[in-house]
């Protein structure tokens, strides 16, 4: 360890029980294996409802959140290390509980000039029984992120199909928003800067960026940086920053764009506070862009970690 640390023992919490438990496996024995290397003491935890006990036992200096999802990345995991006094990685309780909701984001950013799309959140059952607006739209859960439960209705579909039935939903509540034509575009913040931008081409066989294109090899295509026109870049990346401190992020986040080239429309989808971790993660490949390795990467979030975040 280097004088220079502020921490020696880090638990790196992980896995849990949302839907995105095995993207959080795989983001956190990457992270746990970095840290190691790079000479810290790492306990691997799989969350589970006796998180506290735990911690208790283990006794961190610092833990690494990389959890995804509901429970990790809403404010609830946060809270709970606020109340035992560990310094922890990422957003605090205040900005995670408003990020992981996707409409309750867009209330906040759109007077700020962030661009979102028409939106509305509709009663799950109704949404399967009418449609909720004119196609083409996107049905998605309200809070969940990896695409989890994502489903487009194309122009000219009849009725609702059968899977928004399916969609993860809250209190029966899930998001309807206009669809927008064109390109994924996505941009991270480490700190307090933008990083450059990546243009997501998802794999011919897939229809959209789902949860195959983001975790699958060879599921998706990135163009870093993106090949677009130097205004909207530089939009992107201004709206992406807006976002982080509107909220009160912390840490590392990460917001997702649609870009349609024929109109020239621009419309922010959300901002991830527990952006992935993995081989085939977004994050890590803009942040080696910018010259930081994975390690330093994952170095840099455990000693900007605290509470009161």
């Amino acid at each position: 360890m280097t004088a220079a640390r502020k921490y020696e023992h880090v638990a790196v919490l992980m896995g849990g029980w949302s839907a995105e438990r095995e993207v959080s496996l795989n983001s956190g024995n990457a992270c746990a294996a970095a840290l190691e290397a790079a000479g810290y003491r790492v306990t691997k935890i799989d969350v589970d409802r006796d998180i506290a006990k735990r911690l208790k036992e283990v006794s961190p200096d610092v833990c690494f959140n990389a959890l995804h999802g509901r429970w990790g990345e809403d404010g609830c995991i946060q809270g709970l290390l606020e109340i035992m006094g560990i310094p922890y990685t990422h957003s605090g309780v205040r900005a995670s509980a408003l990020a992981i909701n996707k409409e309750q984001t867009k209330r906040i950013v759109a007077p700020l000039g962030v661009p979102v799309c028409e939106h509305r959140v509709v009663n799950r059952t109704e949404a399967m029984r009418t449609h909720a607006m004119e196609p083409p739209y996107v049905a998605k859960p309200i809070c969940e992120g990896s695409s989890v439960g994502v489903v487009i209705v194309r122009e000219g579909a009849n009725r609702p199909p059968e899977a928004i039935g399916s969609i993860p939903a809250v209190e029966d509540e899930i998001l309807v928003e206009r669809y927008v034509p064109g390109r994924e575009l996505t941009c991270a913040v480490i700190g307090d800067r933008s990083t450059d931008i990546i243009d997501i081409v998802p794999a011919e066989r897939l229809a959209f960026y789902d949860y195959e294109a983001k975790y699958a090899p060879g599921g998706s295509r990135h163009i870093l940086p993106a090949n677009i026109p130097a205004d909207i870049y530089k939009a992107v990346q201004q709206h992406a920053l807006t976002v982080h401190k509107a909220l009160g992020c912390r840490g590392v986040t990460r917001s997702d764009f649609r870009y349609d080239p024929e109109t020239g429309k621009l419309a922010f989808l959300e901002i991830n506070t527990q952006p992935g971790m993995t081989s085939t993660s977004l994050v890590p490949e803009m942040a080696e862009y910018a010259g930081m390795s994975f390690t330093d990467l994952v170095c840099w979030l455990v000693e900007d970690a605290s509470c009161n975040r």
